[in-house]
This record gives C-alpha cells, structure tokens and sequence, in this order.
C-alpha cells in the first residue's frame, strides 16, 4: 500500500517505513503526526483519487529529527556595472518515518493532526465591530478649505532713465 502525500507545496509518494525530508512542520523530536493531505491512495489494485483530496483519509509518520539542507549560494551580477550580490540559504527540514497509511484516519493510533495557520481576519471585519468615537464635523465647516497665501509682491527698483547719446 502506498499514498502520494502533499506537504510543504511538493507531494511525496510514501509507503509503511519509508523516511522522508519535507518542509519543516511544527513537531518535536519523537512525536507522531497525522498527514491528512492524502492527493491518491493505492492498494494493490484498488487505487483512490481524490478530487482534489481523499476523505477522510490519514497518514501516520513520526517526526525523527529537525534539521538543515544543503548551503545553497545566489551569486547575482550585472554586466558592465560592477554589481556583484552573494546571499546564502539553508532550508528548515523534518525528517519523517512514516508508520502507517490509513483509508480512515480515525483507525490510526492516537496523534498530534498537522494543523495549518489559521487564516487571517479581514481588516474590515474587525474595524467595523469597534464604536467610532469621532463626532461627525459639521458639513459646512468641512467643505471650506483654507485660503492659499499669495506669494509678497517683489519691490520694484526705481527705473533709471536711459543714458543719452
């Protein structure tokens, strides 16, 4: 039995005892989770597709150890300007043995479900909740707006007669 797991944007096909490296998920060392993010299921030849996931079903793996990847170097340059950029990155990695593959996820052992962020609340929703405070200002007073100051006039110079000839 085998079953394509989605985790960290990439999907991995895993099977009973398979180690994989996934984006890193939130778990201490030694903890079981539940990956519910199941994209097919085989068994044999009875395969599952879901659309665009399989209900209900469960992937129990346990978190073996948090570690780094690889150093990776960007090096970014322009030609003929004399811009060189180096930057470095390691990526956050969980390595995860997997224990059992499960079509109902309630039929697995007791374990910590990977929960995603919760998603964000609308700006609009929590400042329409709060009483405005503010008195409304009377119409006629905000639709005068102040008066531009001119520029001062320059001083003219007394203008000299033209020389004669």
């Amino acid at each position: 039995m085998y079953a394509l797991v989605k985790t960290g944007g990439k999907q991995y096909r895993v099977s009973k005892d398979d180690t994989i490296l996934v984006e890193r998920l939130s778990a201490e060392e030694g903890e079981q989770i539940i990956l519910s993010d199941i994209v097919m299921l085989a068994d044999g030849e009875k395969v599952t597709i879901g659309t665009p996931r399989v209900d209900g079903a469960g992937v129990s793996a346990t978190v073996i150890r948090q570690t780094r990847g690889p150093k990776i170097i960007i090096f970014r340059r322009k030609r003929r300007k004399n811009h060189r950029r180096t930057q470095g990155h390691r990526q956050d990695l969980t390595l995860l043995k997997i224990n059992d593959i499960a079509e109902d996820a309630k039929k697995l052992k007791t374990a910590i479900p990977v929960v995603k962020a919760a998603p964000k609340k609308p700006a609009e929703e929590t400042t329409a909740k709060k009483p405005s405070t503010k008195k409304a200002a009377p119409k006629s007073v905000a639709a005068k707006k102040p008066a531009a100051k001119k520029a001062a006039p320059k001083s003219v110079a007394a203008k000299k007669p033209a020389a004669k000839k």
